[in-house]
């Protein structure tokens, strides 16, 4: 039996699509890494950038080992190419339940990960400057309490009072942490929804591979059998 040659372009077509989709979770996590400035402060508050670049190049490798499967009509390849497909397939939809349900308990953490920062004025001048960068940027004071996070609030809290933001006594009122998480559930719904479309392909992914993995044994077997 012949191997369908549609079923093997199909996958082909894939696992270069796979390949484009790592392509882009590399580039976003390295955009994304990029634009935090090195500040320690988002660094330690929006953990998981790092495993967005491994994953970006795991599934890039992916694809390229898919494409060589489909091509060479390599059983070995296809097999190995499928298990690790549903290993990430499963991680998806474990790390996407664990997400939507322990949302409230991320951004716990994430305060309780910016508590370690307070009082401001007793930290070291590094991380001051990170925090009075992230204030000017984000237009905010403070990163658990407002204004009160300082001895002395710095200037960078001040502000001028015909901008929305600023409340009274021409400070910034809202603290940092709570606009530090509205940008970490930002960056959430693009990563979900890149997640999304990629266990869409993961689906597709794996019955092609299935497929053609069962279609290429079907031909080895009719060919031993013929020469038998």
């Amino acid at each position: 039996m012949a191997v369908n040659k549609c079923i093997k372009y199909l996958l082909f077509f894939f696992n270069l699509l796979f390949w484009l989709s790592g392509c882009i979770i590399l580039g976003v996590s390295i955009y994304l890494k990029v634009n935090q400035g090195g500040n320690q402060i988002t660094s330690e508050s929006l953990p998981g950038i790092d495993l967005m670049i491994a994953i970006g190049v795991i599934i890039m490798l992916l694809g390229f080992l898919g494409c060589c499967g489909a091509i060479r009509e390599n059983r070995c390849m296809l097999l190995l190419f499928f298990i690790s497909l549903l290993l990430i397939f499963i991680l998806l939809l474990a790390a996407g339940i664990l997400g939507a349900v322990g949302e409230s308990k991320v951004k716990d953490w994430v305060k309780k990960r910016l508590e370690e920062f307070t009082p401001l004025s007793t930290q070291p001048p590094e991380v001051k400057e990170d925090v009075e960068k992230l204030q000017r940027q984000l237009k905010c004071c403070g990163l658990v309490n407002g204004p009160s996070d300082w001895t002395k609030v710095p200037d960078s809290c001040r502000c001028n009072r015909t901008e929305p933001d600023c409340k009274s006594d021409a400070v910034y009122q809202e603290p940092c942490g709570d606009k530090i998480i509205s940008l970490m559930e930002q960056h959430m719904k693009v990563v979900l929804g890149i997640a999304f479309a990629i266990a869409v392909l993961l689906i597709f992914g794996m019955a092609f591979a299935m497929i053609l993995y069962c279609q290429i044994g079907r031909k080895d077997s009719g060919a031993t059998t013929t020469n038998a």
